[in-house]
């Protein structure tokens, strides 16, 4: 099963995955990182041990088999980030982290406010 959806939280994703999730003829390949408490992750990490995911308010057991194929995101990591806040011309007086997990969110606001000090960086 290959679909467009990140984290298996949404579009046409999930109903393939309600509907073949059961069958250990089917494999799911997640492509990229998986954000923790999402469906990508809970299928990532507990379905190679027979375990279930909940979709739309209803369980499914997982008998797929279950790959992961790291390294391909369309996010900027925290050195592209680094990057891309070195390059704007005017500093900015406030930054806000809203995406990403927490350890990783707390470890780049230490960076930015190391490589902007005066700059407020807030994480929501």
């Amino acid at each position: 099963m290959i679909a467009a959806s990140g984290m298996c939280s949404g579009g046409r994703v999930v109903n393939y995955l309600k509907s073949m999730l059961g069958d250990p003829r089917h494999s799911v390949l997640l492509v990229g990182y998986q954000a923790t408490a999402t469906p990508g992750r809970i299928i990532q990490k507990y379905g190679p041990a027979g375990g279930y995911v909940d979709l739309d308010g209803e369980r499914f057991s997982i008998r797929t088999r279950v790959h992961t194929v790291d390294g391909y995101s369309a996010h900027a990591d925290q050195d592209d980030l680094i990057r891309f806040v070195k390059g704007i011309r005017q500093r900015p007086r406030e930054i806000r982290l809203v995406h990403g997990e927490e350890a990783a969110k707390r470890e780049l606001r230490r960076r930015l406010q190391r490589l902007l000090p005066g700059t407020a960086v807030g994480i929501a």
